[in-house]
């Protein structure tokens, strides 16, 4: 693959940056130390809040929630954080969700949910799923699931499992989502040696969070690997196109609509996994987080691409 035709030279420099904090062989130290790496990079990425961002810590049982706030109305967005389900928190996705939260006008809760491999799966899932029902009966408004990579697996773990609350759950956004699908064909092959995550990269983070085998056709795990896919919120998937999980995007898409309903799939190009540090300093990063905010936006108002 041409990568040096495909990506730009400002997301080349933002590659070269994240590698200067978390190289290519991270997965290869300690948990303990790909934390520290990844959290020192995205440290280093990192703008701070919107000033007229409010913040106020929560909990729901044992799981920790930081609720984002700019003093609007209307729907409330969950969003679960990346990091391969064994790195970030709610410091690593702060200065992101409260852009977010400004840019929408929409209450953010981020999640603190349990990491691998301390803590193996099911546990992050009952920490998201148990975080959104918090959420939801908060207040009876619109609600959003959203997150990246790791987090955006979860995002739709929970609207499969909570399919019988459409009505309240208005939407579906997923960024670079890690959704279970297939190792062996299309993206996970065309791009296993991509920039920021290759193909090892995703087994490792796939065997880390199991104990024994990874299971087989449980949506909880892998929401690809659902046999129904009727039922789901309004779903856009936002994926980068030099990235092993592009496919995961499409897929899921292609078996919402076939069930019926409605889906869109945004491949960004020339984009890395990652790409959301860099909607500062890459301009194809901030048009596509634009485009993340200008979605979540009409998602909340019921506005569907499509319809307008």
């Amino acid at each position: 693959m041409d990568y040096d035709a495909m990506i730009d030279s400002e997301t080349w420099r933002f590659i070269r940056v994240s590698y200067s904090y978390y190289p290519k062989s991270a997965v290869q130290l300690s948990v303990f130390e790909q934390r520290r790496l990844y959290d020192a990079m995205c440290r280093a990425f990192a703008v701070g809040r919107p000033e007229r961002i409010k913040v106020k810590e929560r909990r729901t049982g044992s799981v920790g929630l930081r609720h984002y706030s700019a003093g609007g109305s209307g729907a409330r967005i969950v969003y679960f954080h990346g990091g391969g389900f064994i790195m970030g928190g709610l410091e690593s996705h702060d200065d992101l969700c409260a852009e977010i939260c400004a840019a929408t006008n929409y209450d953010l809760f981020a999640v603190d949910y349990r990491l691998a491999p301390e803590y193996r799966h099911p546990s992050m899932f009952d920490d998201a799923l148990a975080a959104t029902r918090y959420v939801l009966q908060m207040e009876n408004l619109p609600l959003l699931l959203c997150g990246d990579s790791a987090g955006g697996n979860l995002a739709a773990a929970v609207a499969h499992t909570l399919r019988d609350r459409t009505a309240q759950i208005v939407g579906q956004l997923l960024i670079y989502p890690a959704l279970g699908g297939d190792p062996g064909r299309g993206s996970y092959l065309v791009h296993a040696a991509a920039p920021m995550l290759s193909l090892d990269d995703v087994m490792f983070f796939e065997r880390i969070r199991v104990k024994g085998q990874p299971p087989r056709h449980d949506p909880t795990f892998a929401p690809l690997t659902d046999r129904e896919f009727s039922e789901l919120p309004p779903t856009i998937v936002v994926s980068a196109e030099c990235d092993p999980l592009s496919d995961d995007g499409r897929e899921y898409c292609q078996r919402i609509a076939a069930a019926g309903g409605k889906s869109l799939w945004i491949n960004e190009p020339g984009l890395v996994h990652g790409y959301l540090r860099g909607r500062h300093t890459v301009s194809r990063a901030k048009q596509s987080f634009a485009r993340i905010v200008g979605a979540l936006n009409d998602l909340g108002r019921g506005i569907w691409l499509g319809d307008q």
